[in-house]
């Protein structure tokens, strides 16, 4: 597809092992197979404060958050995996979004989105990503419907750490396919 999107994918999970970037890495590479520019970044490459008014008032925007907002300004779609904490995305992930929306403009406005999650319970992961879901819509994102849920996604990897399950692989592909097609759309209805 020649007027495939840049994509910027990243987790709410950096930990080494990471079954949502495992996931996330199965996701990236089928959106490349697409001819999407896919840019996979860490949070933890963004190391930011937890957000605080009286901290932004005393330092401004911390220089991490600028370079993270600029990144996801470059990136018409964004490629999200979250694992779930507590029935919600993790803290990390909330804070690196705060941050980037203190910049002076909100740069998610205008992107399109799609959303995994993988986690070892019976839900993969769905409450974590109908919450990111709505925090992402009310900046303006356009989340696609389709997502990617992986539950027992400690049994889901072999030792390479290559998905198993055909059903998830299927999943994956697809959920690429909409966000590279949307995402397209979204930019030139003629796509």
């Amino acid at each position: 597809m020649s007027s495939a999107p840049r994509i910027l994918a990243f987790s709410g999970s950096s930990r080494a092992g990471s079954l949502n970037l495992r996931l996330l890495h199965e996701a990236a590479a089928a959106c490349r197979a697409t001819g999407s520019d896919v840019t996979s970044i860490r949070l933890t490459d963004f190391p930011l404060p937890i957000y605080d008014g009286d901290f932004e008032d005393a330092h401004g925007v911390p220089e991490d958050a600028r370079r993270l907002a600029a990144l996801i300004t470059e990136h018409p779609a964004l490629l999200i995996a979250t694992p779930e904490y507590n029935a919600t995305f993790p803290p990390a992930l909330a804070n690196a979004i705060t941050w980037a929306t203190r910049v002076g403009h909100n740069p998610f406005s205008g992107k399109v989105a799609a959303l995994l999650g993988a986690s070892p319970g019976a839900f993969g992961g769905l409450r974590a990503v109908a919450a990111l879901r709505a925090v992402l819509t009310h900046l303006g994102v356009h989340v696609i419907p389709q997502q990617a849920l992986l539950p027992a996604a400690d049994t889901a990897f072999d030792a390479a750490g290559q998905l198993t399950h055909e059903r998830t692989r299927t999943s994956v592909r697809g959920l690429a396919e909409a966000l590279v097609t949307t995402a397209s759309r979204l930019r030139d209805p003629r796509a």
